[in-house]
């Protein structure tokens, strides 16, 4: 018995040695995998910050001289037509560029949220006057719909929640020959719902919201909808319409799942897709600056202003010549650099009010030569605007924590460009009056226009009635009677219909030839 529990005891430590070991080389192998899995990422976010540079630099370039051109008011109407085609390419380009980047960003886990308070109401009015011509130009009917107690305030990203909704809807009218698409937004599920709904209690000011899309399109077969998530996948319809990446829907699943939530679908062939997903969202008091003020095109420096100087610091001469093109003719003394060490020394000699830099070039990065002009207390005076092609957010941290004043993102909108010049320089612009007033201070339509002598005097009547009473509610089931026959008319009065400006819809019936103001039943009010 001895013998056999010394054997025992020797096997024991020997199982014991043998089961040490093996969990050391787990451990090594686990060790390993995670240097492999750090190395891959890292080798991600290299390839983004690479491709976005080399992809997003040449569009800049494109969209950037589109937009210049069609500044030109003596550009004649078919080479402005061709233009104008050139600059959507270009935009749609760019969407297709931004897709196969966000899902590199999400797989090297490099997307974050961006949490800020907006004005839910006025997102989904904007996405549906976006997309309304989309709609219409295929006969298509579109439609949003919000429930009664959703919050106009909420506080979650939304620009992915805005691109989630894009991307949705745009599937729904592209595959819809006929019929309608519709987005129904509320505070409660639909019905039936396959969604998982959320088991956890949220926290006090916070709540689902749930978004329903639906069309009368293709539909999608049962052997699909299982890989419909899965990033470059499409459905027979997708391949046959020869349009997408089909990464749509594998980014807006991820985007969902960032904001707290989950999406599902269900599908009929022939019949229709409907789509519906949450996010949870926490409830806000207002949005700060919900009311934006009206694009308009800047033809140049209000007199009586200091003759203001801008450096640009670029490696790509068609990047610096866009900035020269677009500054030299408004009154700016504009230079160029090819590269850091280049811009230090322009900035030295002649004292640039405001630099546009760029932050990867050859000799010296933007990097460097920010700390080197921002450690001077002359560079202090110096505002430094970083103008990269990166669309990593940690990379804005980085470029703001180098010493530059802003940040703005390639390709940029002209109006960016303005904007932020007029931010840190206090530049005073001089604006075409055609485009200086807001678009609620115009009339909705001509009208001396053919195609108003035809509304209906009983149609009339009732918005005037409805106007003279508030009621939202009524003017816009008005609005939608006409809007097949009189698309414009209808966009512009649902405009001032969102405003609350119905004393506008009043004095436009008003005003309609032959038209006298119907006298409202008192007894109804």
């Amino acid at each position: 018995m001895g013998h056999q529990l010394r054997d025992s005891f020797d096997t024991l430590e020997q199982r014991v040695q043998e089961r040490t070991a093996e969990l050391a080389e787990s451990n090594r192998q686990l060790e390993l995998s995670k240097e492999k899995a750090e190395v891959a990422n890292e080798a991600k976010s290299t390839f983004i910050a690479n491709m976005s540079h080399e992809l997003r630099s040449p569009l800049n370039a494109v969209l950037g001289f589109s937009q210049l051109t069609l500044r030109s008011s003596s550009l004649p109407p078919d080479q402005r037509e061709n233009v104008g085609i050139i600059y959507r390419s270009g935009e749609y380009l760019l969407t297709l560029i931004n897709n196969i980047l966000d899902i590199s960003k999400i797989e090297a886990g490099k997307t974050t949220l961006n949490l800020k308070s907006f004005n839910l109401h006025r997102l989904l009015s904007d996405l549906e006057d976006m997309l309304y011509l989309r709609a219409e130009s295929k006969d298509v009917l579109l439609t949003v719909t919000r429930s009664d107690d959703l919050p106009q305030y909420i506080q979650t990203d939304e620009m992915k929640l805005r691109q989630v909704l894009i991307n949705l809807l745009s599937n729904g009218i592209k595959f819809t020959q006929a019929g309608s698409v519709s987005l129904h937004v509320s505070t409660h599920p639909p019905s039936p719902t396959p969604l998982v709904l959320p088991a956890q209690t949220l926290p006090a000011a916070t709540l689902p919201i749930y978004f329903e899309v639906r069309d009368t399109g293709v539909g999608i077969a049962p052997e699909e909808l299982s890989h419909l998530f899965e990033a470059f996948t499409q459905t027979q319809a997708g391949k046959e319409s020869q349009e997408g990446t089909g990464l749509g829907l594998a980014i807006s699943r991820k985007f969902i799942h960032l904001m707290g939530g989950d999406i599902a679908v269900s599908s009929e062939l022939g019949v229709g897709t409907a789509i519906a997903f949450y996010i949870q969202a926490s409830l806000s008091e207002a949005a700060p600056l919900d009311l934006q003020p009206a694009r308009r095109r800047v033809r140049g420096l209000a007199p009586g202003q200091p003759t203001y100087r801008i450096l640009v610091v670029d490696d790509k001469e068609v990047n610096r010549r866009l900035l020269v093109k677009l500054l030299s003719p408004l009154g700016f003394e504009v230079r160029e650099a090819s590269n850091g060490l280049e811009g230090i020394e322009i900035w030295n000699d002649w004292e640039p009010h405001l630099i546009w830099m760029d932050m990867r070039m050859p000799v010296m990065d933007g990097y460097e030569a920010t700390q080197r002009i921002k450690a001077t207390t002359k560079g202090q005076a110096t505002a430094v605007i970083a103008l990269t092609a990166s669309v990593l957010e940690e990379e804005k941290v980085v470029i703001l924590s180098a010493g530059c004043d802003d940040f703005l993102r390639k390709p940029f909108h002209e109006q960016n460009i303005f904007d932020a010049i007029a931010k840190h320089l206090g530049v005073v612009f001089l604006y075409d009056e055609s485009e200086s007033g807001s678009r609620e201070q115009e009339p909705p339509a001509d009208l001396h226009s053919p195609d108003l002598q035809d509304l209906p005097d009983a149609w009339k009547a009732a918005l005037y009635t409805a106007a003279l009473e508030a009621d939202s509610a009524q003017v816009e089931a008005l609005i939608a009677q006409v809007s097949m026959t009189h698309a414009a008319l209808a966009q512009d009065l649902s405009q001032w219909s969102y405003q609350f400006r119905f004393d506008k819809i009043l004095e436009w019936v008003e005003a309609l030839p032959g038209s006298t103001a119907p006298i409202p039943d008192t007894e109804q009010l």
